[in-house]
């Protein structure tokens, strides 16, 4: 008698074994994450720019190619302000940063390095051939 009223109390709980159980069904296709990676190319005009870039840069897929000449010409101490933000977020995500040429900035994911002429490592190699 006793464990009629326990067995009934848990099939109440967690369902009768006669019964079917109840699934919930979940929509794994909601969250959808890029697998490519984008080459982005932006143009920093004001200083409210860096926004943009840091935001994509965040996402981890994009590779930016910011062009600084129009912020250059304005304002060299919020052109230096922006690049600082850009620098200290490039490094906090681990990625890669470099100028290109006078206008031209290249920042890249964790996942992807920028291949920067001159490093000791290369010298080395060319002495060695």
């Amino acid at each position: 008698m006793v464990f009629k009223k326990v067995k009934k109390s848990f099939s109440k709980l967690f369902g009768s074994p006669n019964e079917e159980p109840e699934y919930i069904e979940i929509d794994l296709g909601q969250e959808v994450k890029k697998s490519k990676i984008i080459v982005r190319p932006f143009i920093l005009k004001k200083f409210e720019d860096v926004n943009i870039i840091l935001n994509s840069l965040r996402e981890g897929y994009t590779i930016a190619v910011i062009d600084i000449k129009p912020l250059k010409s304005k304002d060299i101490i919020e052109l230096k302000r922006a690049i600082a933000k850009i620098k200290k977020t490039t490094d906090a995500l681990e990625g890669s940063i470099a100028g290109f040429g006078e206008n031209i900035i290249i920042v890249t994911p964790s996942f992807a390095e920028i291949y920067k002429a001159g490093k000791i490592e290369d010298i080395e190699k060319r002495k060695i051939e």
